[in-house]
């Protein structure tokens, strides 16, 4: 499979600029995937400095790999020394361990590759097991939650992690129809009974497919542990670069960069989330020409924030 078929970085370059990487520094991608924001981390490096990368996910961390090795091939002795970490991001603070880093990026949600990949259990495009765990090896499936859980228990997690307003009914016709075993046969249980509402764009699953993804890798608590981690991890001057797909986790990232500022730990340097909209355009003739949003259609959703670690207050 083609590179460009198996994730496309959203807010590439607008990343890399609010991380405003110094050669020699030390930087972390958090949520590794195919290594795309990390290459162009890594080119900004050189031979002086480290690329830090984590993703729980074995199989982007091998691909992961397999890129960073061909770009040590392209840059030789100019490559930076790369650390690579199979384990969730919230365990950050616990492996770097006293650590200090310049600059910390994290790209939270699914990947193209998960989405692209039916036998993941990501998405309703394709049949496929309802797994939906990031990490493979440990945790519930998706199939787990939908046939065990309690019907009211159910409705809920659809409707906090989906914000999805008919979780209830949903979750009534998931339970009468178990087993629920694939993917495209919770797409057609949700699709009967709560179908798409007046100039909704999205399928009528997608709100309940967020939810039972989000619940198997318990996104939010990651997200919370990496947020209340950074501040910890970061220099002073150090730049925190984060990028949100949904409401529920662009509200986390808001409400803890502005309680940071409060306590004079962050300096917030996007007053409003950047968007794809703002993305600078490619390099003539290179792949990218398209507008971000025709080239990766999930970058539609994304928003940017980006804060400085500010000297001077309590650690």
């Amino acid at each position: 499979m083609a590179e460009t078929t198996r994730h496309v970085p959203v807010l590439l370059q607008t990343a890399i600029r609010w991380l405003n990487v110094q050669p020699g520094g030390t930087y972390v991608d958090a949520t590794l995937g195919y290594a795309g924001h990390a290459s162009e981390i890594a080119r900004r490096l050189g031979p002086a400095g480290t690329l830090i990368g984590f993703d729980r996910d074995p199989a982007a961390l091998e691909l992961a790999r397999q890129r960073l090795a061909a770009l040590q091939q392209e840059l030789g002795t100019a490559m930076p020394a790369v650390e690579l970490h199979d384990v969730e991001f919230s365990q950050a603070g616990e492996v770097l361990a006293g650590r200090r880093v310049d600059g910390l990026l994290a790209d939270f949600g699914v990947s193209s590759m998960h989405l692209d990949e039916a036998e993941r259990g990501f998405s309703f495009r394709a049949e496929g097991p309802l797994d939906m765990r990031m990490n493979p090896r440990q945790g519930m499936t998706a199939e787990q939650v939908v046939n065990r859980m309690d019907e009211n228990e159910l409705a809920n997690v659809i409707y906090e992690f989906g914000e999805e307003r008919r979780s209830r009914r949903i979750a009534r016709a998931i339970a009468r129809a178990r087993p629920v075993t694939t993917t495209a046969q919770l797409a057609r249980i949700v699709a009967a009974v709560a179908p798409a509402m007046k100039g909704e764009r999205i399928h009528p699953a997608t709100r309940t497919f967020q939810a039972l993804r989000i619940y198997v890798n318990a996104e939010l608590s990651e997200i919370d542990a990496l947020l209340a981690a950074a501040p910890g991890l970061l220099k002073p001057g150090g730049r925190l670069v984060l990028i949100s797909f949904h409401s529920l986790e662009d509200r986390r990232v808001k409400d803890a960069l502005r309680e940071g500022a409060r306590q004079g730990v962050w300096e917030v340097l996007t007053r409003k989330p950047e968007t794809a909209e703002a993305e600078p355009p490619q390099r003539a003739g290179s792949p990218g020409t398209l507008e971000e949003t025709d080239r990766n259609p999930r970058a539609r959703s994304a928003k940017l924030r980006a804060a400085e670690r500010k000297a001077g207050n309590r650690e």
